[in-house]
């Protein structure tokens, strides 16, 4: 059993989906947790209240917002006097065809790499001074199988903001590790939430397992289940690696 007692953590995107699942799996090993969303106070809300307010804490960022980022990351140290562990999961996934407007193209390329990359740099220059002052921390980044094979046509924006983010999760691991700041990256393939629900309510199932050797799609709880692994600190010499969870769609 995994104990996070007396650590704080920070989900970004924990609202929904893979983010929900890890701010509750978090709190369920015995955590503290930030909870980041952005739109939606109702749902964020609904998550929290699961949990207790004495135990996860509840702030809105537009990452499109460079300043917003920085004083979620302030706001999240407040709390309870530090953050352990960030876990950076907010993501967009939006299609933008070389056909589309140009104006239209500019606009998605700029939100995926804004939001998916830019904004977790940003938090992970405001975790790392911090984690040096507390002798170390943990940084998880929520990746993607596309960062590694590319992605369809219509998402090579999101590829490419998703492959910049293992970059700097490699530059981390390799620059700040001698400070016990320790960085890994999650990179799930297919993963059941209400966005691939909409999916297979429009073209089936079958359309998205059918090249999983597993034959089946990936859960949150199973990116959940590793992110508080990693977060316990027990795999210290694993820093810098990333650990695919794609059902052998794709094995590097």
């Amino acid at each position: 059993m995994i104990d996070l007692t007396g650590k704080t953590v920070l989900v970004t995107g924990g609202a929904r989906g893979i983010g929900a699942e890890i701010v509750r799996t978090m709190a369920d090993a015995g955590a503290d947790v930030i909870l980041h969303f952005t739109s939606d106070a109702e749902v964020a809300g609904k998550v929290a209240s699961e949990i207790g307010e004495h135990r996860c804490r509840v702030l809105r960022a537009d990452f499109m917002d460079d300043h917003q980022i920085r004083q979620l990351w302030t706001d999240a140290v407040a709390w309870k006097g530090r953050v352990d562990v960030l876990v950076n999961n907010a993501g967009v996934f939006e299609a933008a065809s070389v056909e589309d407007d140009f104006e239209a193209w500019v606009d998605i390329w700029q939100r995926a790499l804004q939001i998916n990359l830019i904004a977790s740099g940003h938090l992970c220059r405001e975790a790392i001074p911090h984690f040096r002052s507390l002798g170390g921390g943990i940084i998880i980044n929520i990746a993607s199988r596309a960062a590694f094979r590319g992605d369809d046509a219509q998402y090579m924006q999101y590829a490419a903001s998703k492959g910049g983010m293992v970059a700097m999760h490699k530059t981390i691991a390799r620059a700040f590790g001698r400070e016990n700041v320790l960085s890994y990256v999650l990179a799930p393939g297919f993963v059941r939430t209400e966005m691939t629900d909409v999916f297979i309510a429009e073209h089936g199932e079958e359309t998205m397992t059918r090249d999983i050797p597993l034959g089946e799609l990936a859960t949150p709880a199973d990116v959940a289940n590793l992110a508080v692994f990693l977060a316990s600190g027990k795999a210290r010499s694993a820093t810098g690696t990333s650990i695919d969870i794609n059902g052998a769609s794709f094995v590097r």
